[in-house]
């Protein structure tokens, strides 16, 4: 990180706890944060549709469900990255490559915070 200055880091690390936080409170609006696992998010639908005995409020359910799904998986990769680089800040490897351990540029870490290489 010794490229990077004190207060772009500072900058850096708060921008990525907003996007974390963020990132959960969608998550939490198509899933349910598993208590034995807080980094693994299962989907949910709405529970009055799903037992319903209306084929059709069941099936909307499970296309719901399916939806959620695919949303939810995309969310948690997202927030996966962004706790994997706060965890790279505070090891002291942020702003690296890890492939190369050459720098990441600071207009790449701007546009993406989460960049874990130069590509």
């Amino acid at each position: 990180m010794n490229h990077l200055s004190p207060e772009q880091v500072t900058d850096l690390k708060n921008r990525l706890v907003a996007e974390k936080a963020r990132l959960e409170e969608e998550l939490s609006t198509v899933s349910k944060q598993n208590p034995s696992n807080p980094d693994d998010w299962n989907a949910v639908v709405d529970e009055a549709e799903a037992n319903s005995a209306d084929k059709n409020d069941i099936a909307d359910a499970m296309e719901d469900l399916e939806e959620n799904t695919g949303i939810s998986n995309a969310l948690e990769t997202q927030l996966k990255e962004v706790n994997d680089a706060l965890e790279r800040m505070d090891a002291g490897t942020y702003g690296h490559d890890e492939e190369t351990g050459e720098p990441i540029p600071v207009e790449r870490l701007e546009a993406n915070p989460s960049a874990r290489n130069n590509i």
